[in-house]
């Protein structure tokens, strides 16, 4: 799978809700390369810039090439080359830091009215990771760990069950997948299977920003680095 066909799969299920990048989500998997995917890939303001970083830091002449793309999205050794995504030392150009530190919905979890939703818009944003119990009918019971907020800190809550889509109408963003399987999530979409060291980076690098996120709320954990054993 080349990046631009990676970047796809992670990127449809919030542009088909109308979150962020092109009106057209179906342009988004027509082709997956060529000059017309790049200026869809532009579109999405808060993936395109951290694409840009990760690959200027690490001498990469394409954004769109598969390893940066992954670094994004999953996390790979890149991220510990790419350094700060903000400029401020701390936090790295992974998803995750978009979504638990860059992105307003982690400053409203104490505001009572609204920790419900922020709390389910934090969940779905992130990248998330789950164990296929079944799947059939273009949907997959998963076994993942949702978010939680005791209103101190934000975590990973006990394992629970849910379904996310697989495929709709002609959309299938993945091959057919077995119980067993460890896959990515996006927005209620399955969005790719995860090898086994792809699980291990998107859960440190998606821990690292859950406990940097934390101490900015004042719920401080002591995360010690962001290196990948």
């Amino acid at each position: 799978m080349n990046g631009p066909a990676m970047f796809a799969r992670y990127a449809f299920a919030p542009n088909q809700l109308g979150y962020c990048g092109p009106a057209d989500a179906g342009a988004l998997l027509e082709g997956r390369t060529g000059v017309r995917f790049r200026a869809l890939a532009k579109q999405f303001e808060g993936a395109w810039p951290q694409l840009r970083v990760i690959a200027a830091a690490t001498g990469t002449a394409d954004p769109l090439d598969r390893e940066v793309v992954e670094a994004y999205w999953v996390g790979n050794r890149l991220l510990d080359r790419a350094g700060s995504s903000d400029g401020t030392g701390s936090g790295l150009p992974h998803h995750s830091f978009q979504v638990f530190c860059h992105y307003p919905w982690a400053s409203l979890l104490h505001d009572e009215r609204r920790t419900e939703h922020a709390l389910q818009v934090l969940d779905q944003c992130r990248i998330r990771w789950g164990k296929v119990i079944s799947a059939a009918g273009g949907k997959v019971v998963v076994e993942s760990r949702p978010l939680v907020w005791d209103g101190v800190r934000l975590a990973l809550g006990l394992p629970s069950r849910d379904t996310a889509t697989l495929g709709l109408g002609n959309v299938e963003l993945i091959e057919p997948l077995r119980p067993g399987d460890w896959v990515s999530l996006h927005w209620g979409w399955v969005c790719d299977r995860l090898s086994p060291p792809q699980l291990v980076a998107l859960r440190h690098y998606s821990a690292y920003h859950l406990d940097l996120v934390n101490q900015r709320l004042g719920g401080r954990t002591g995360m010690s680095g962001p290196r990948i054993p």
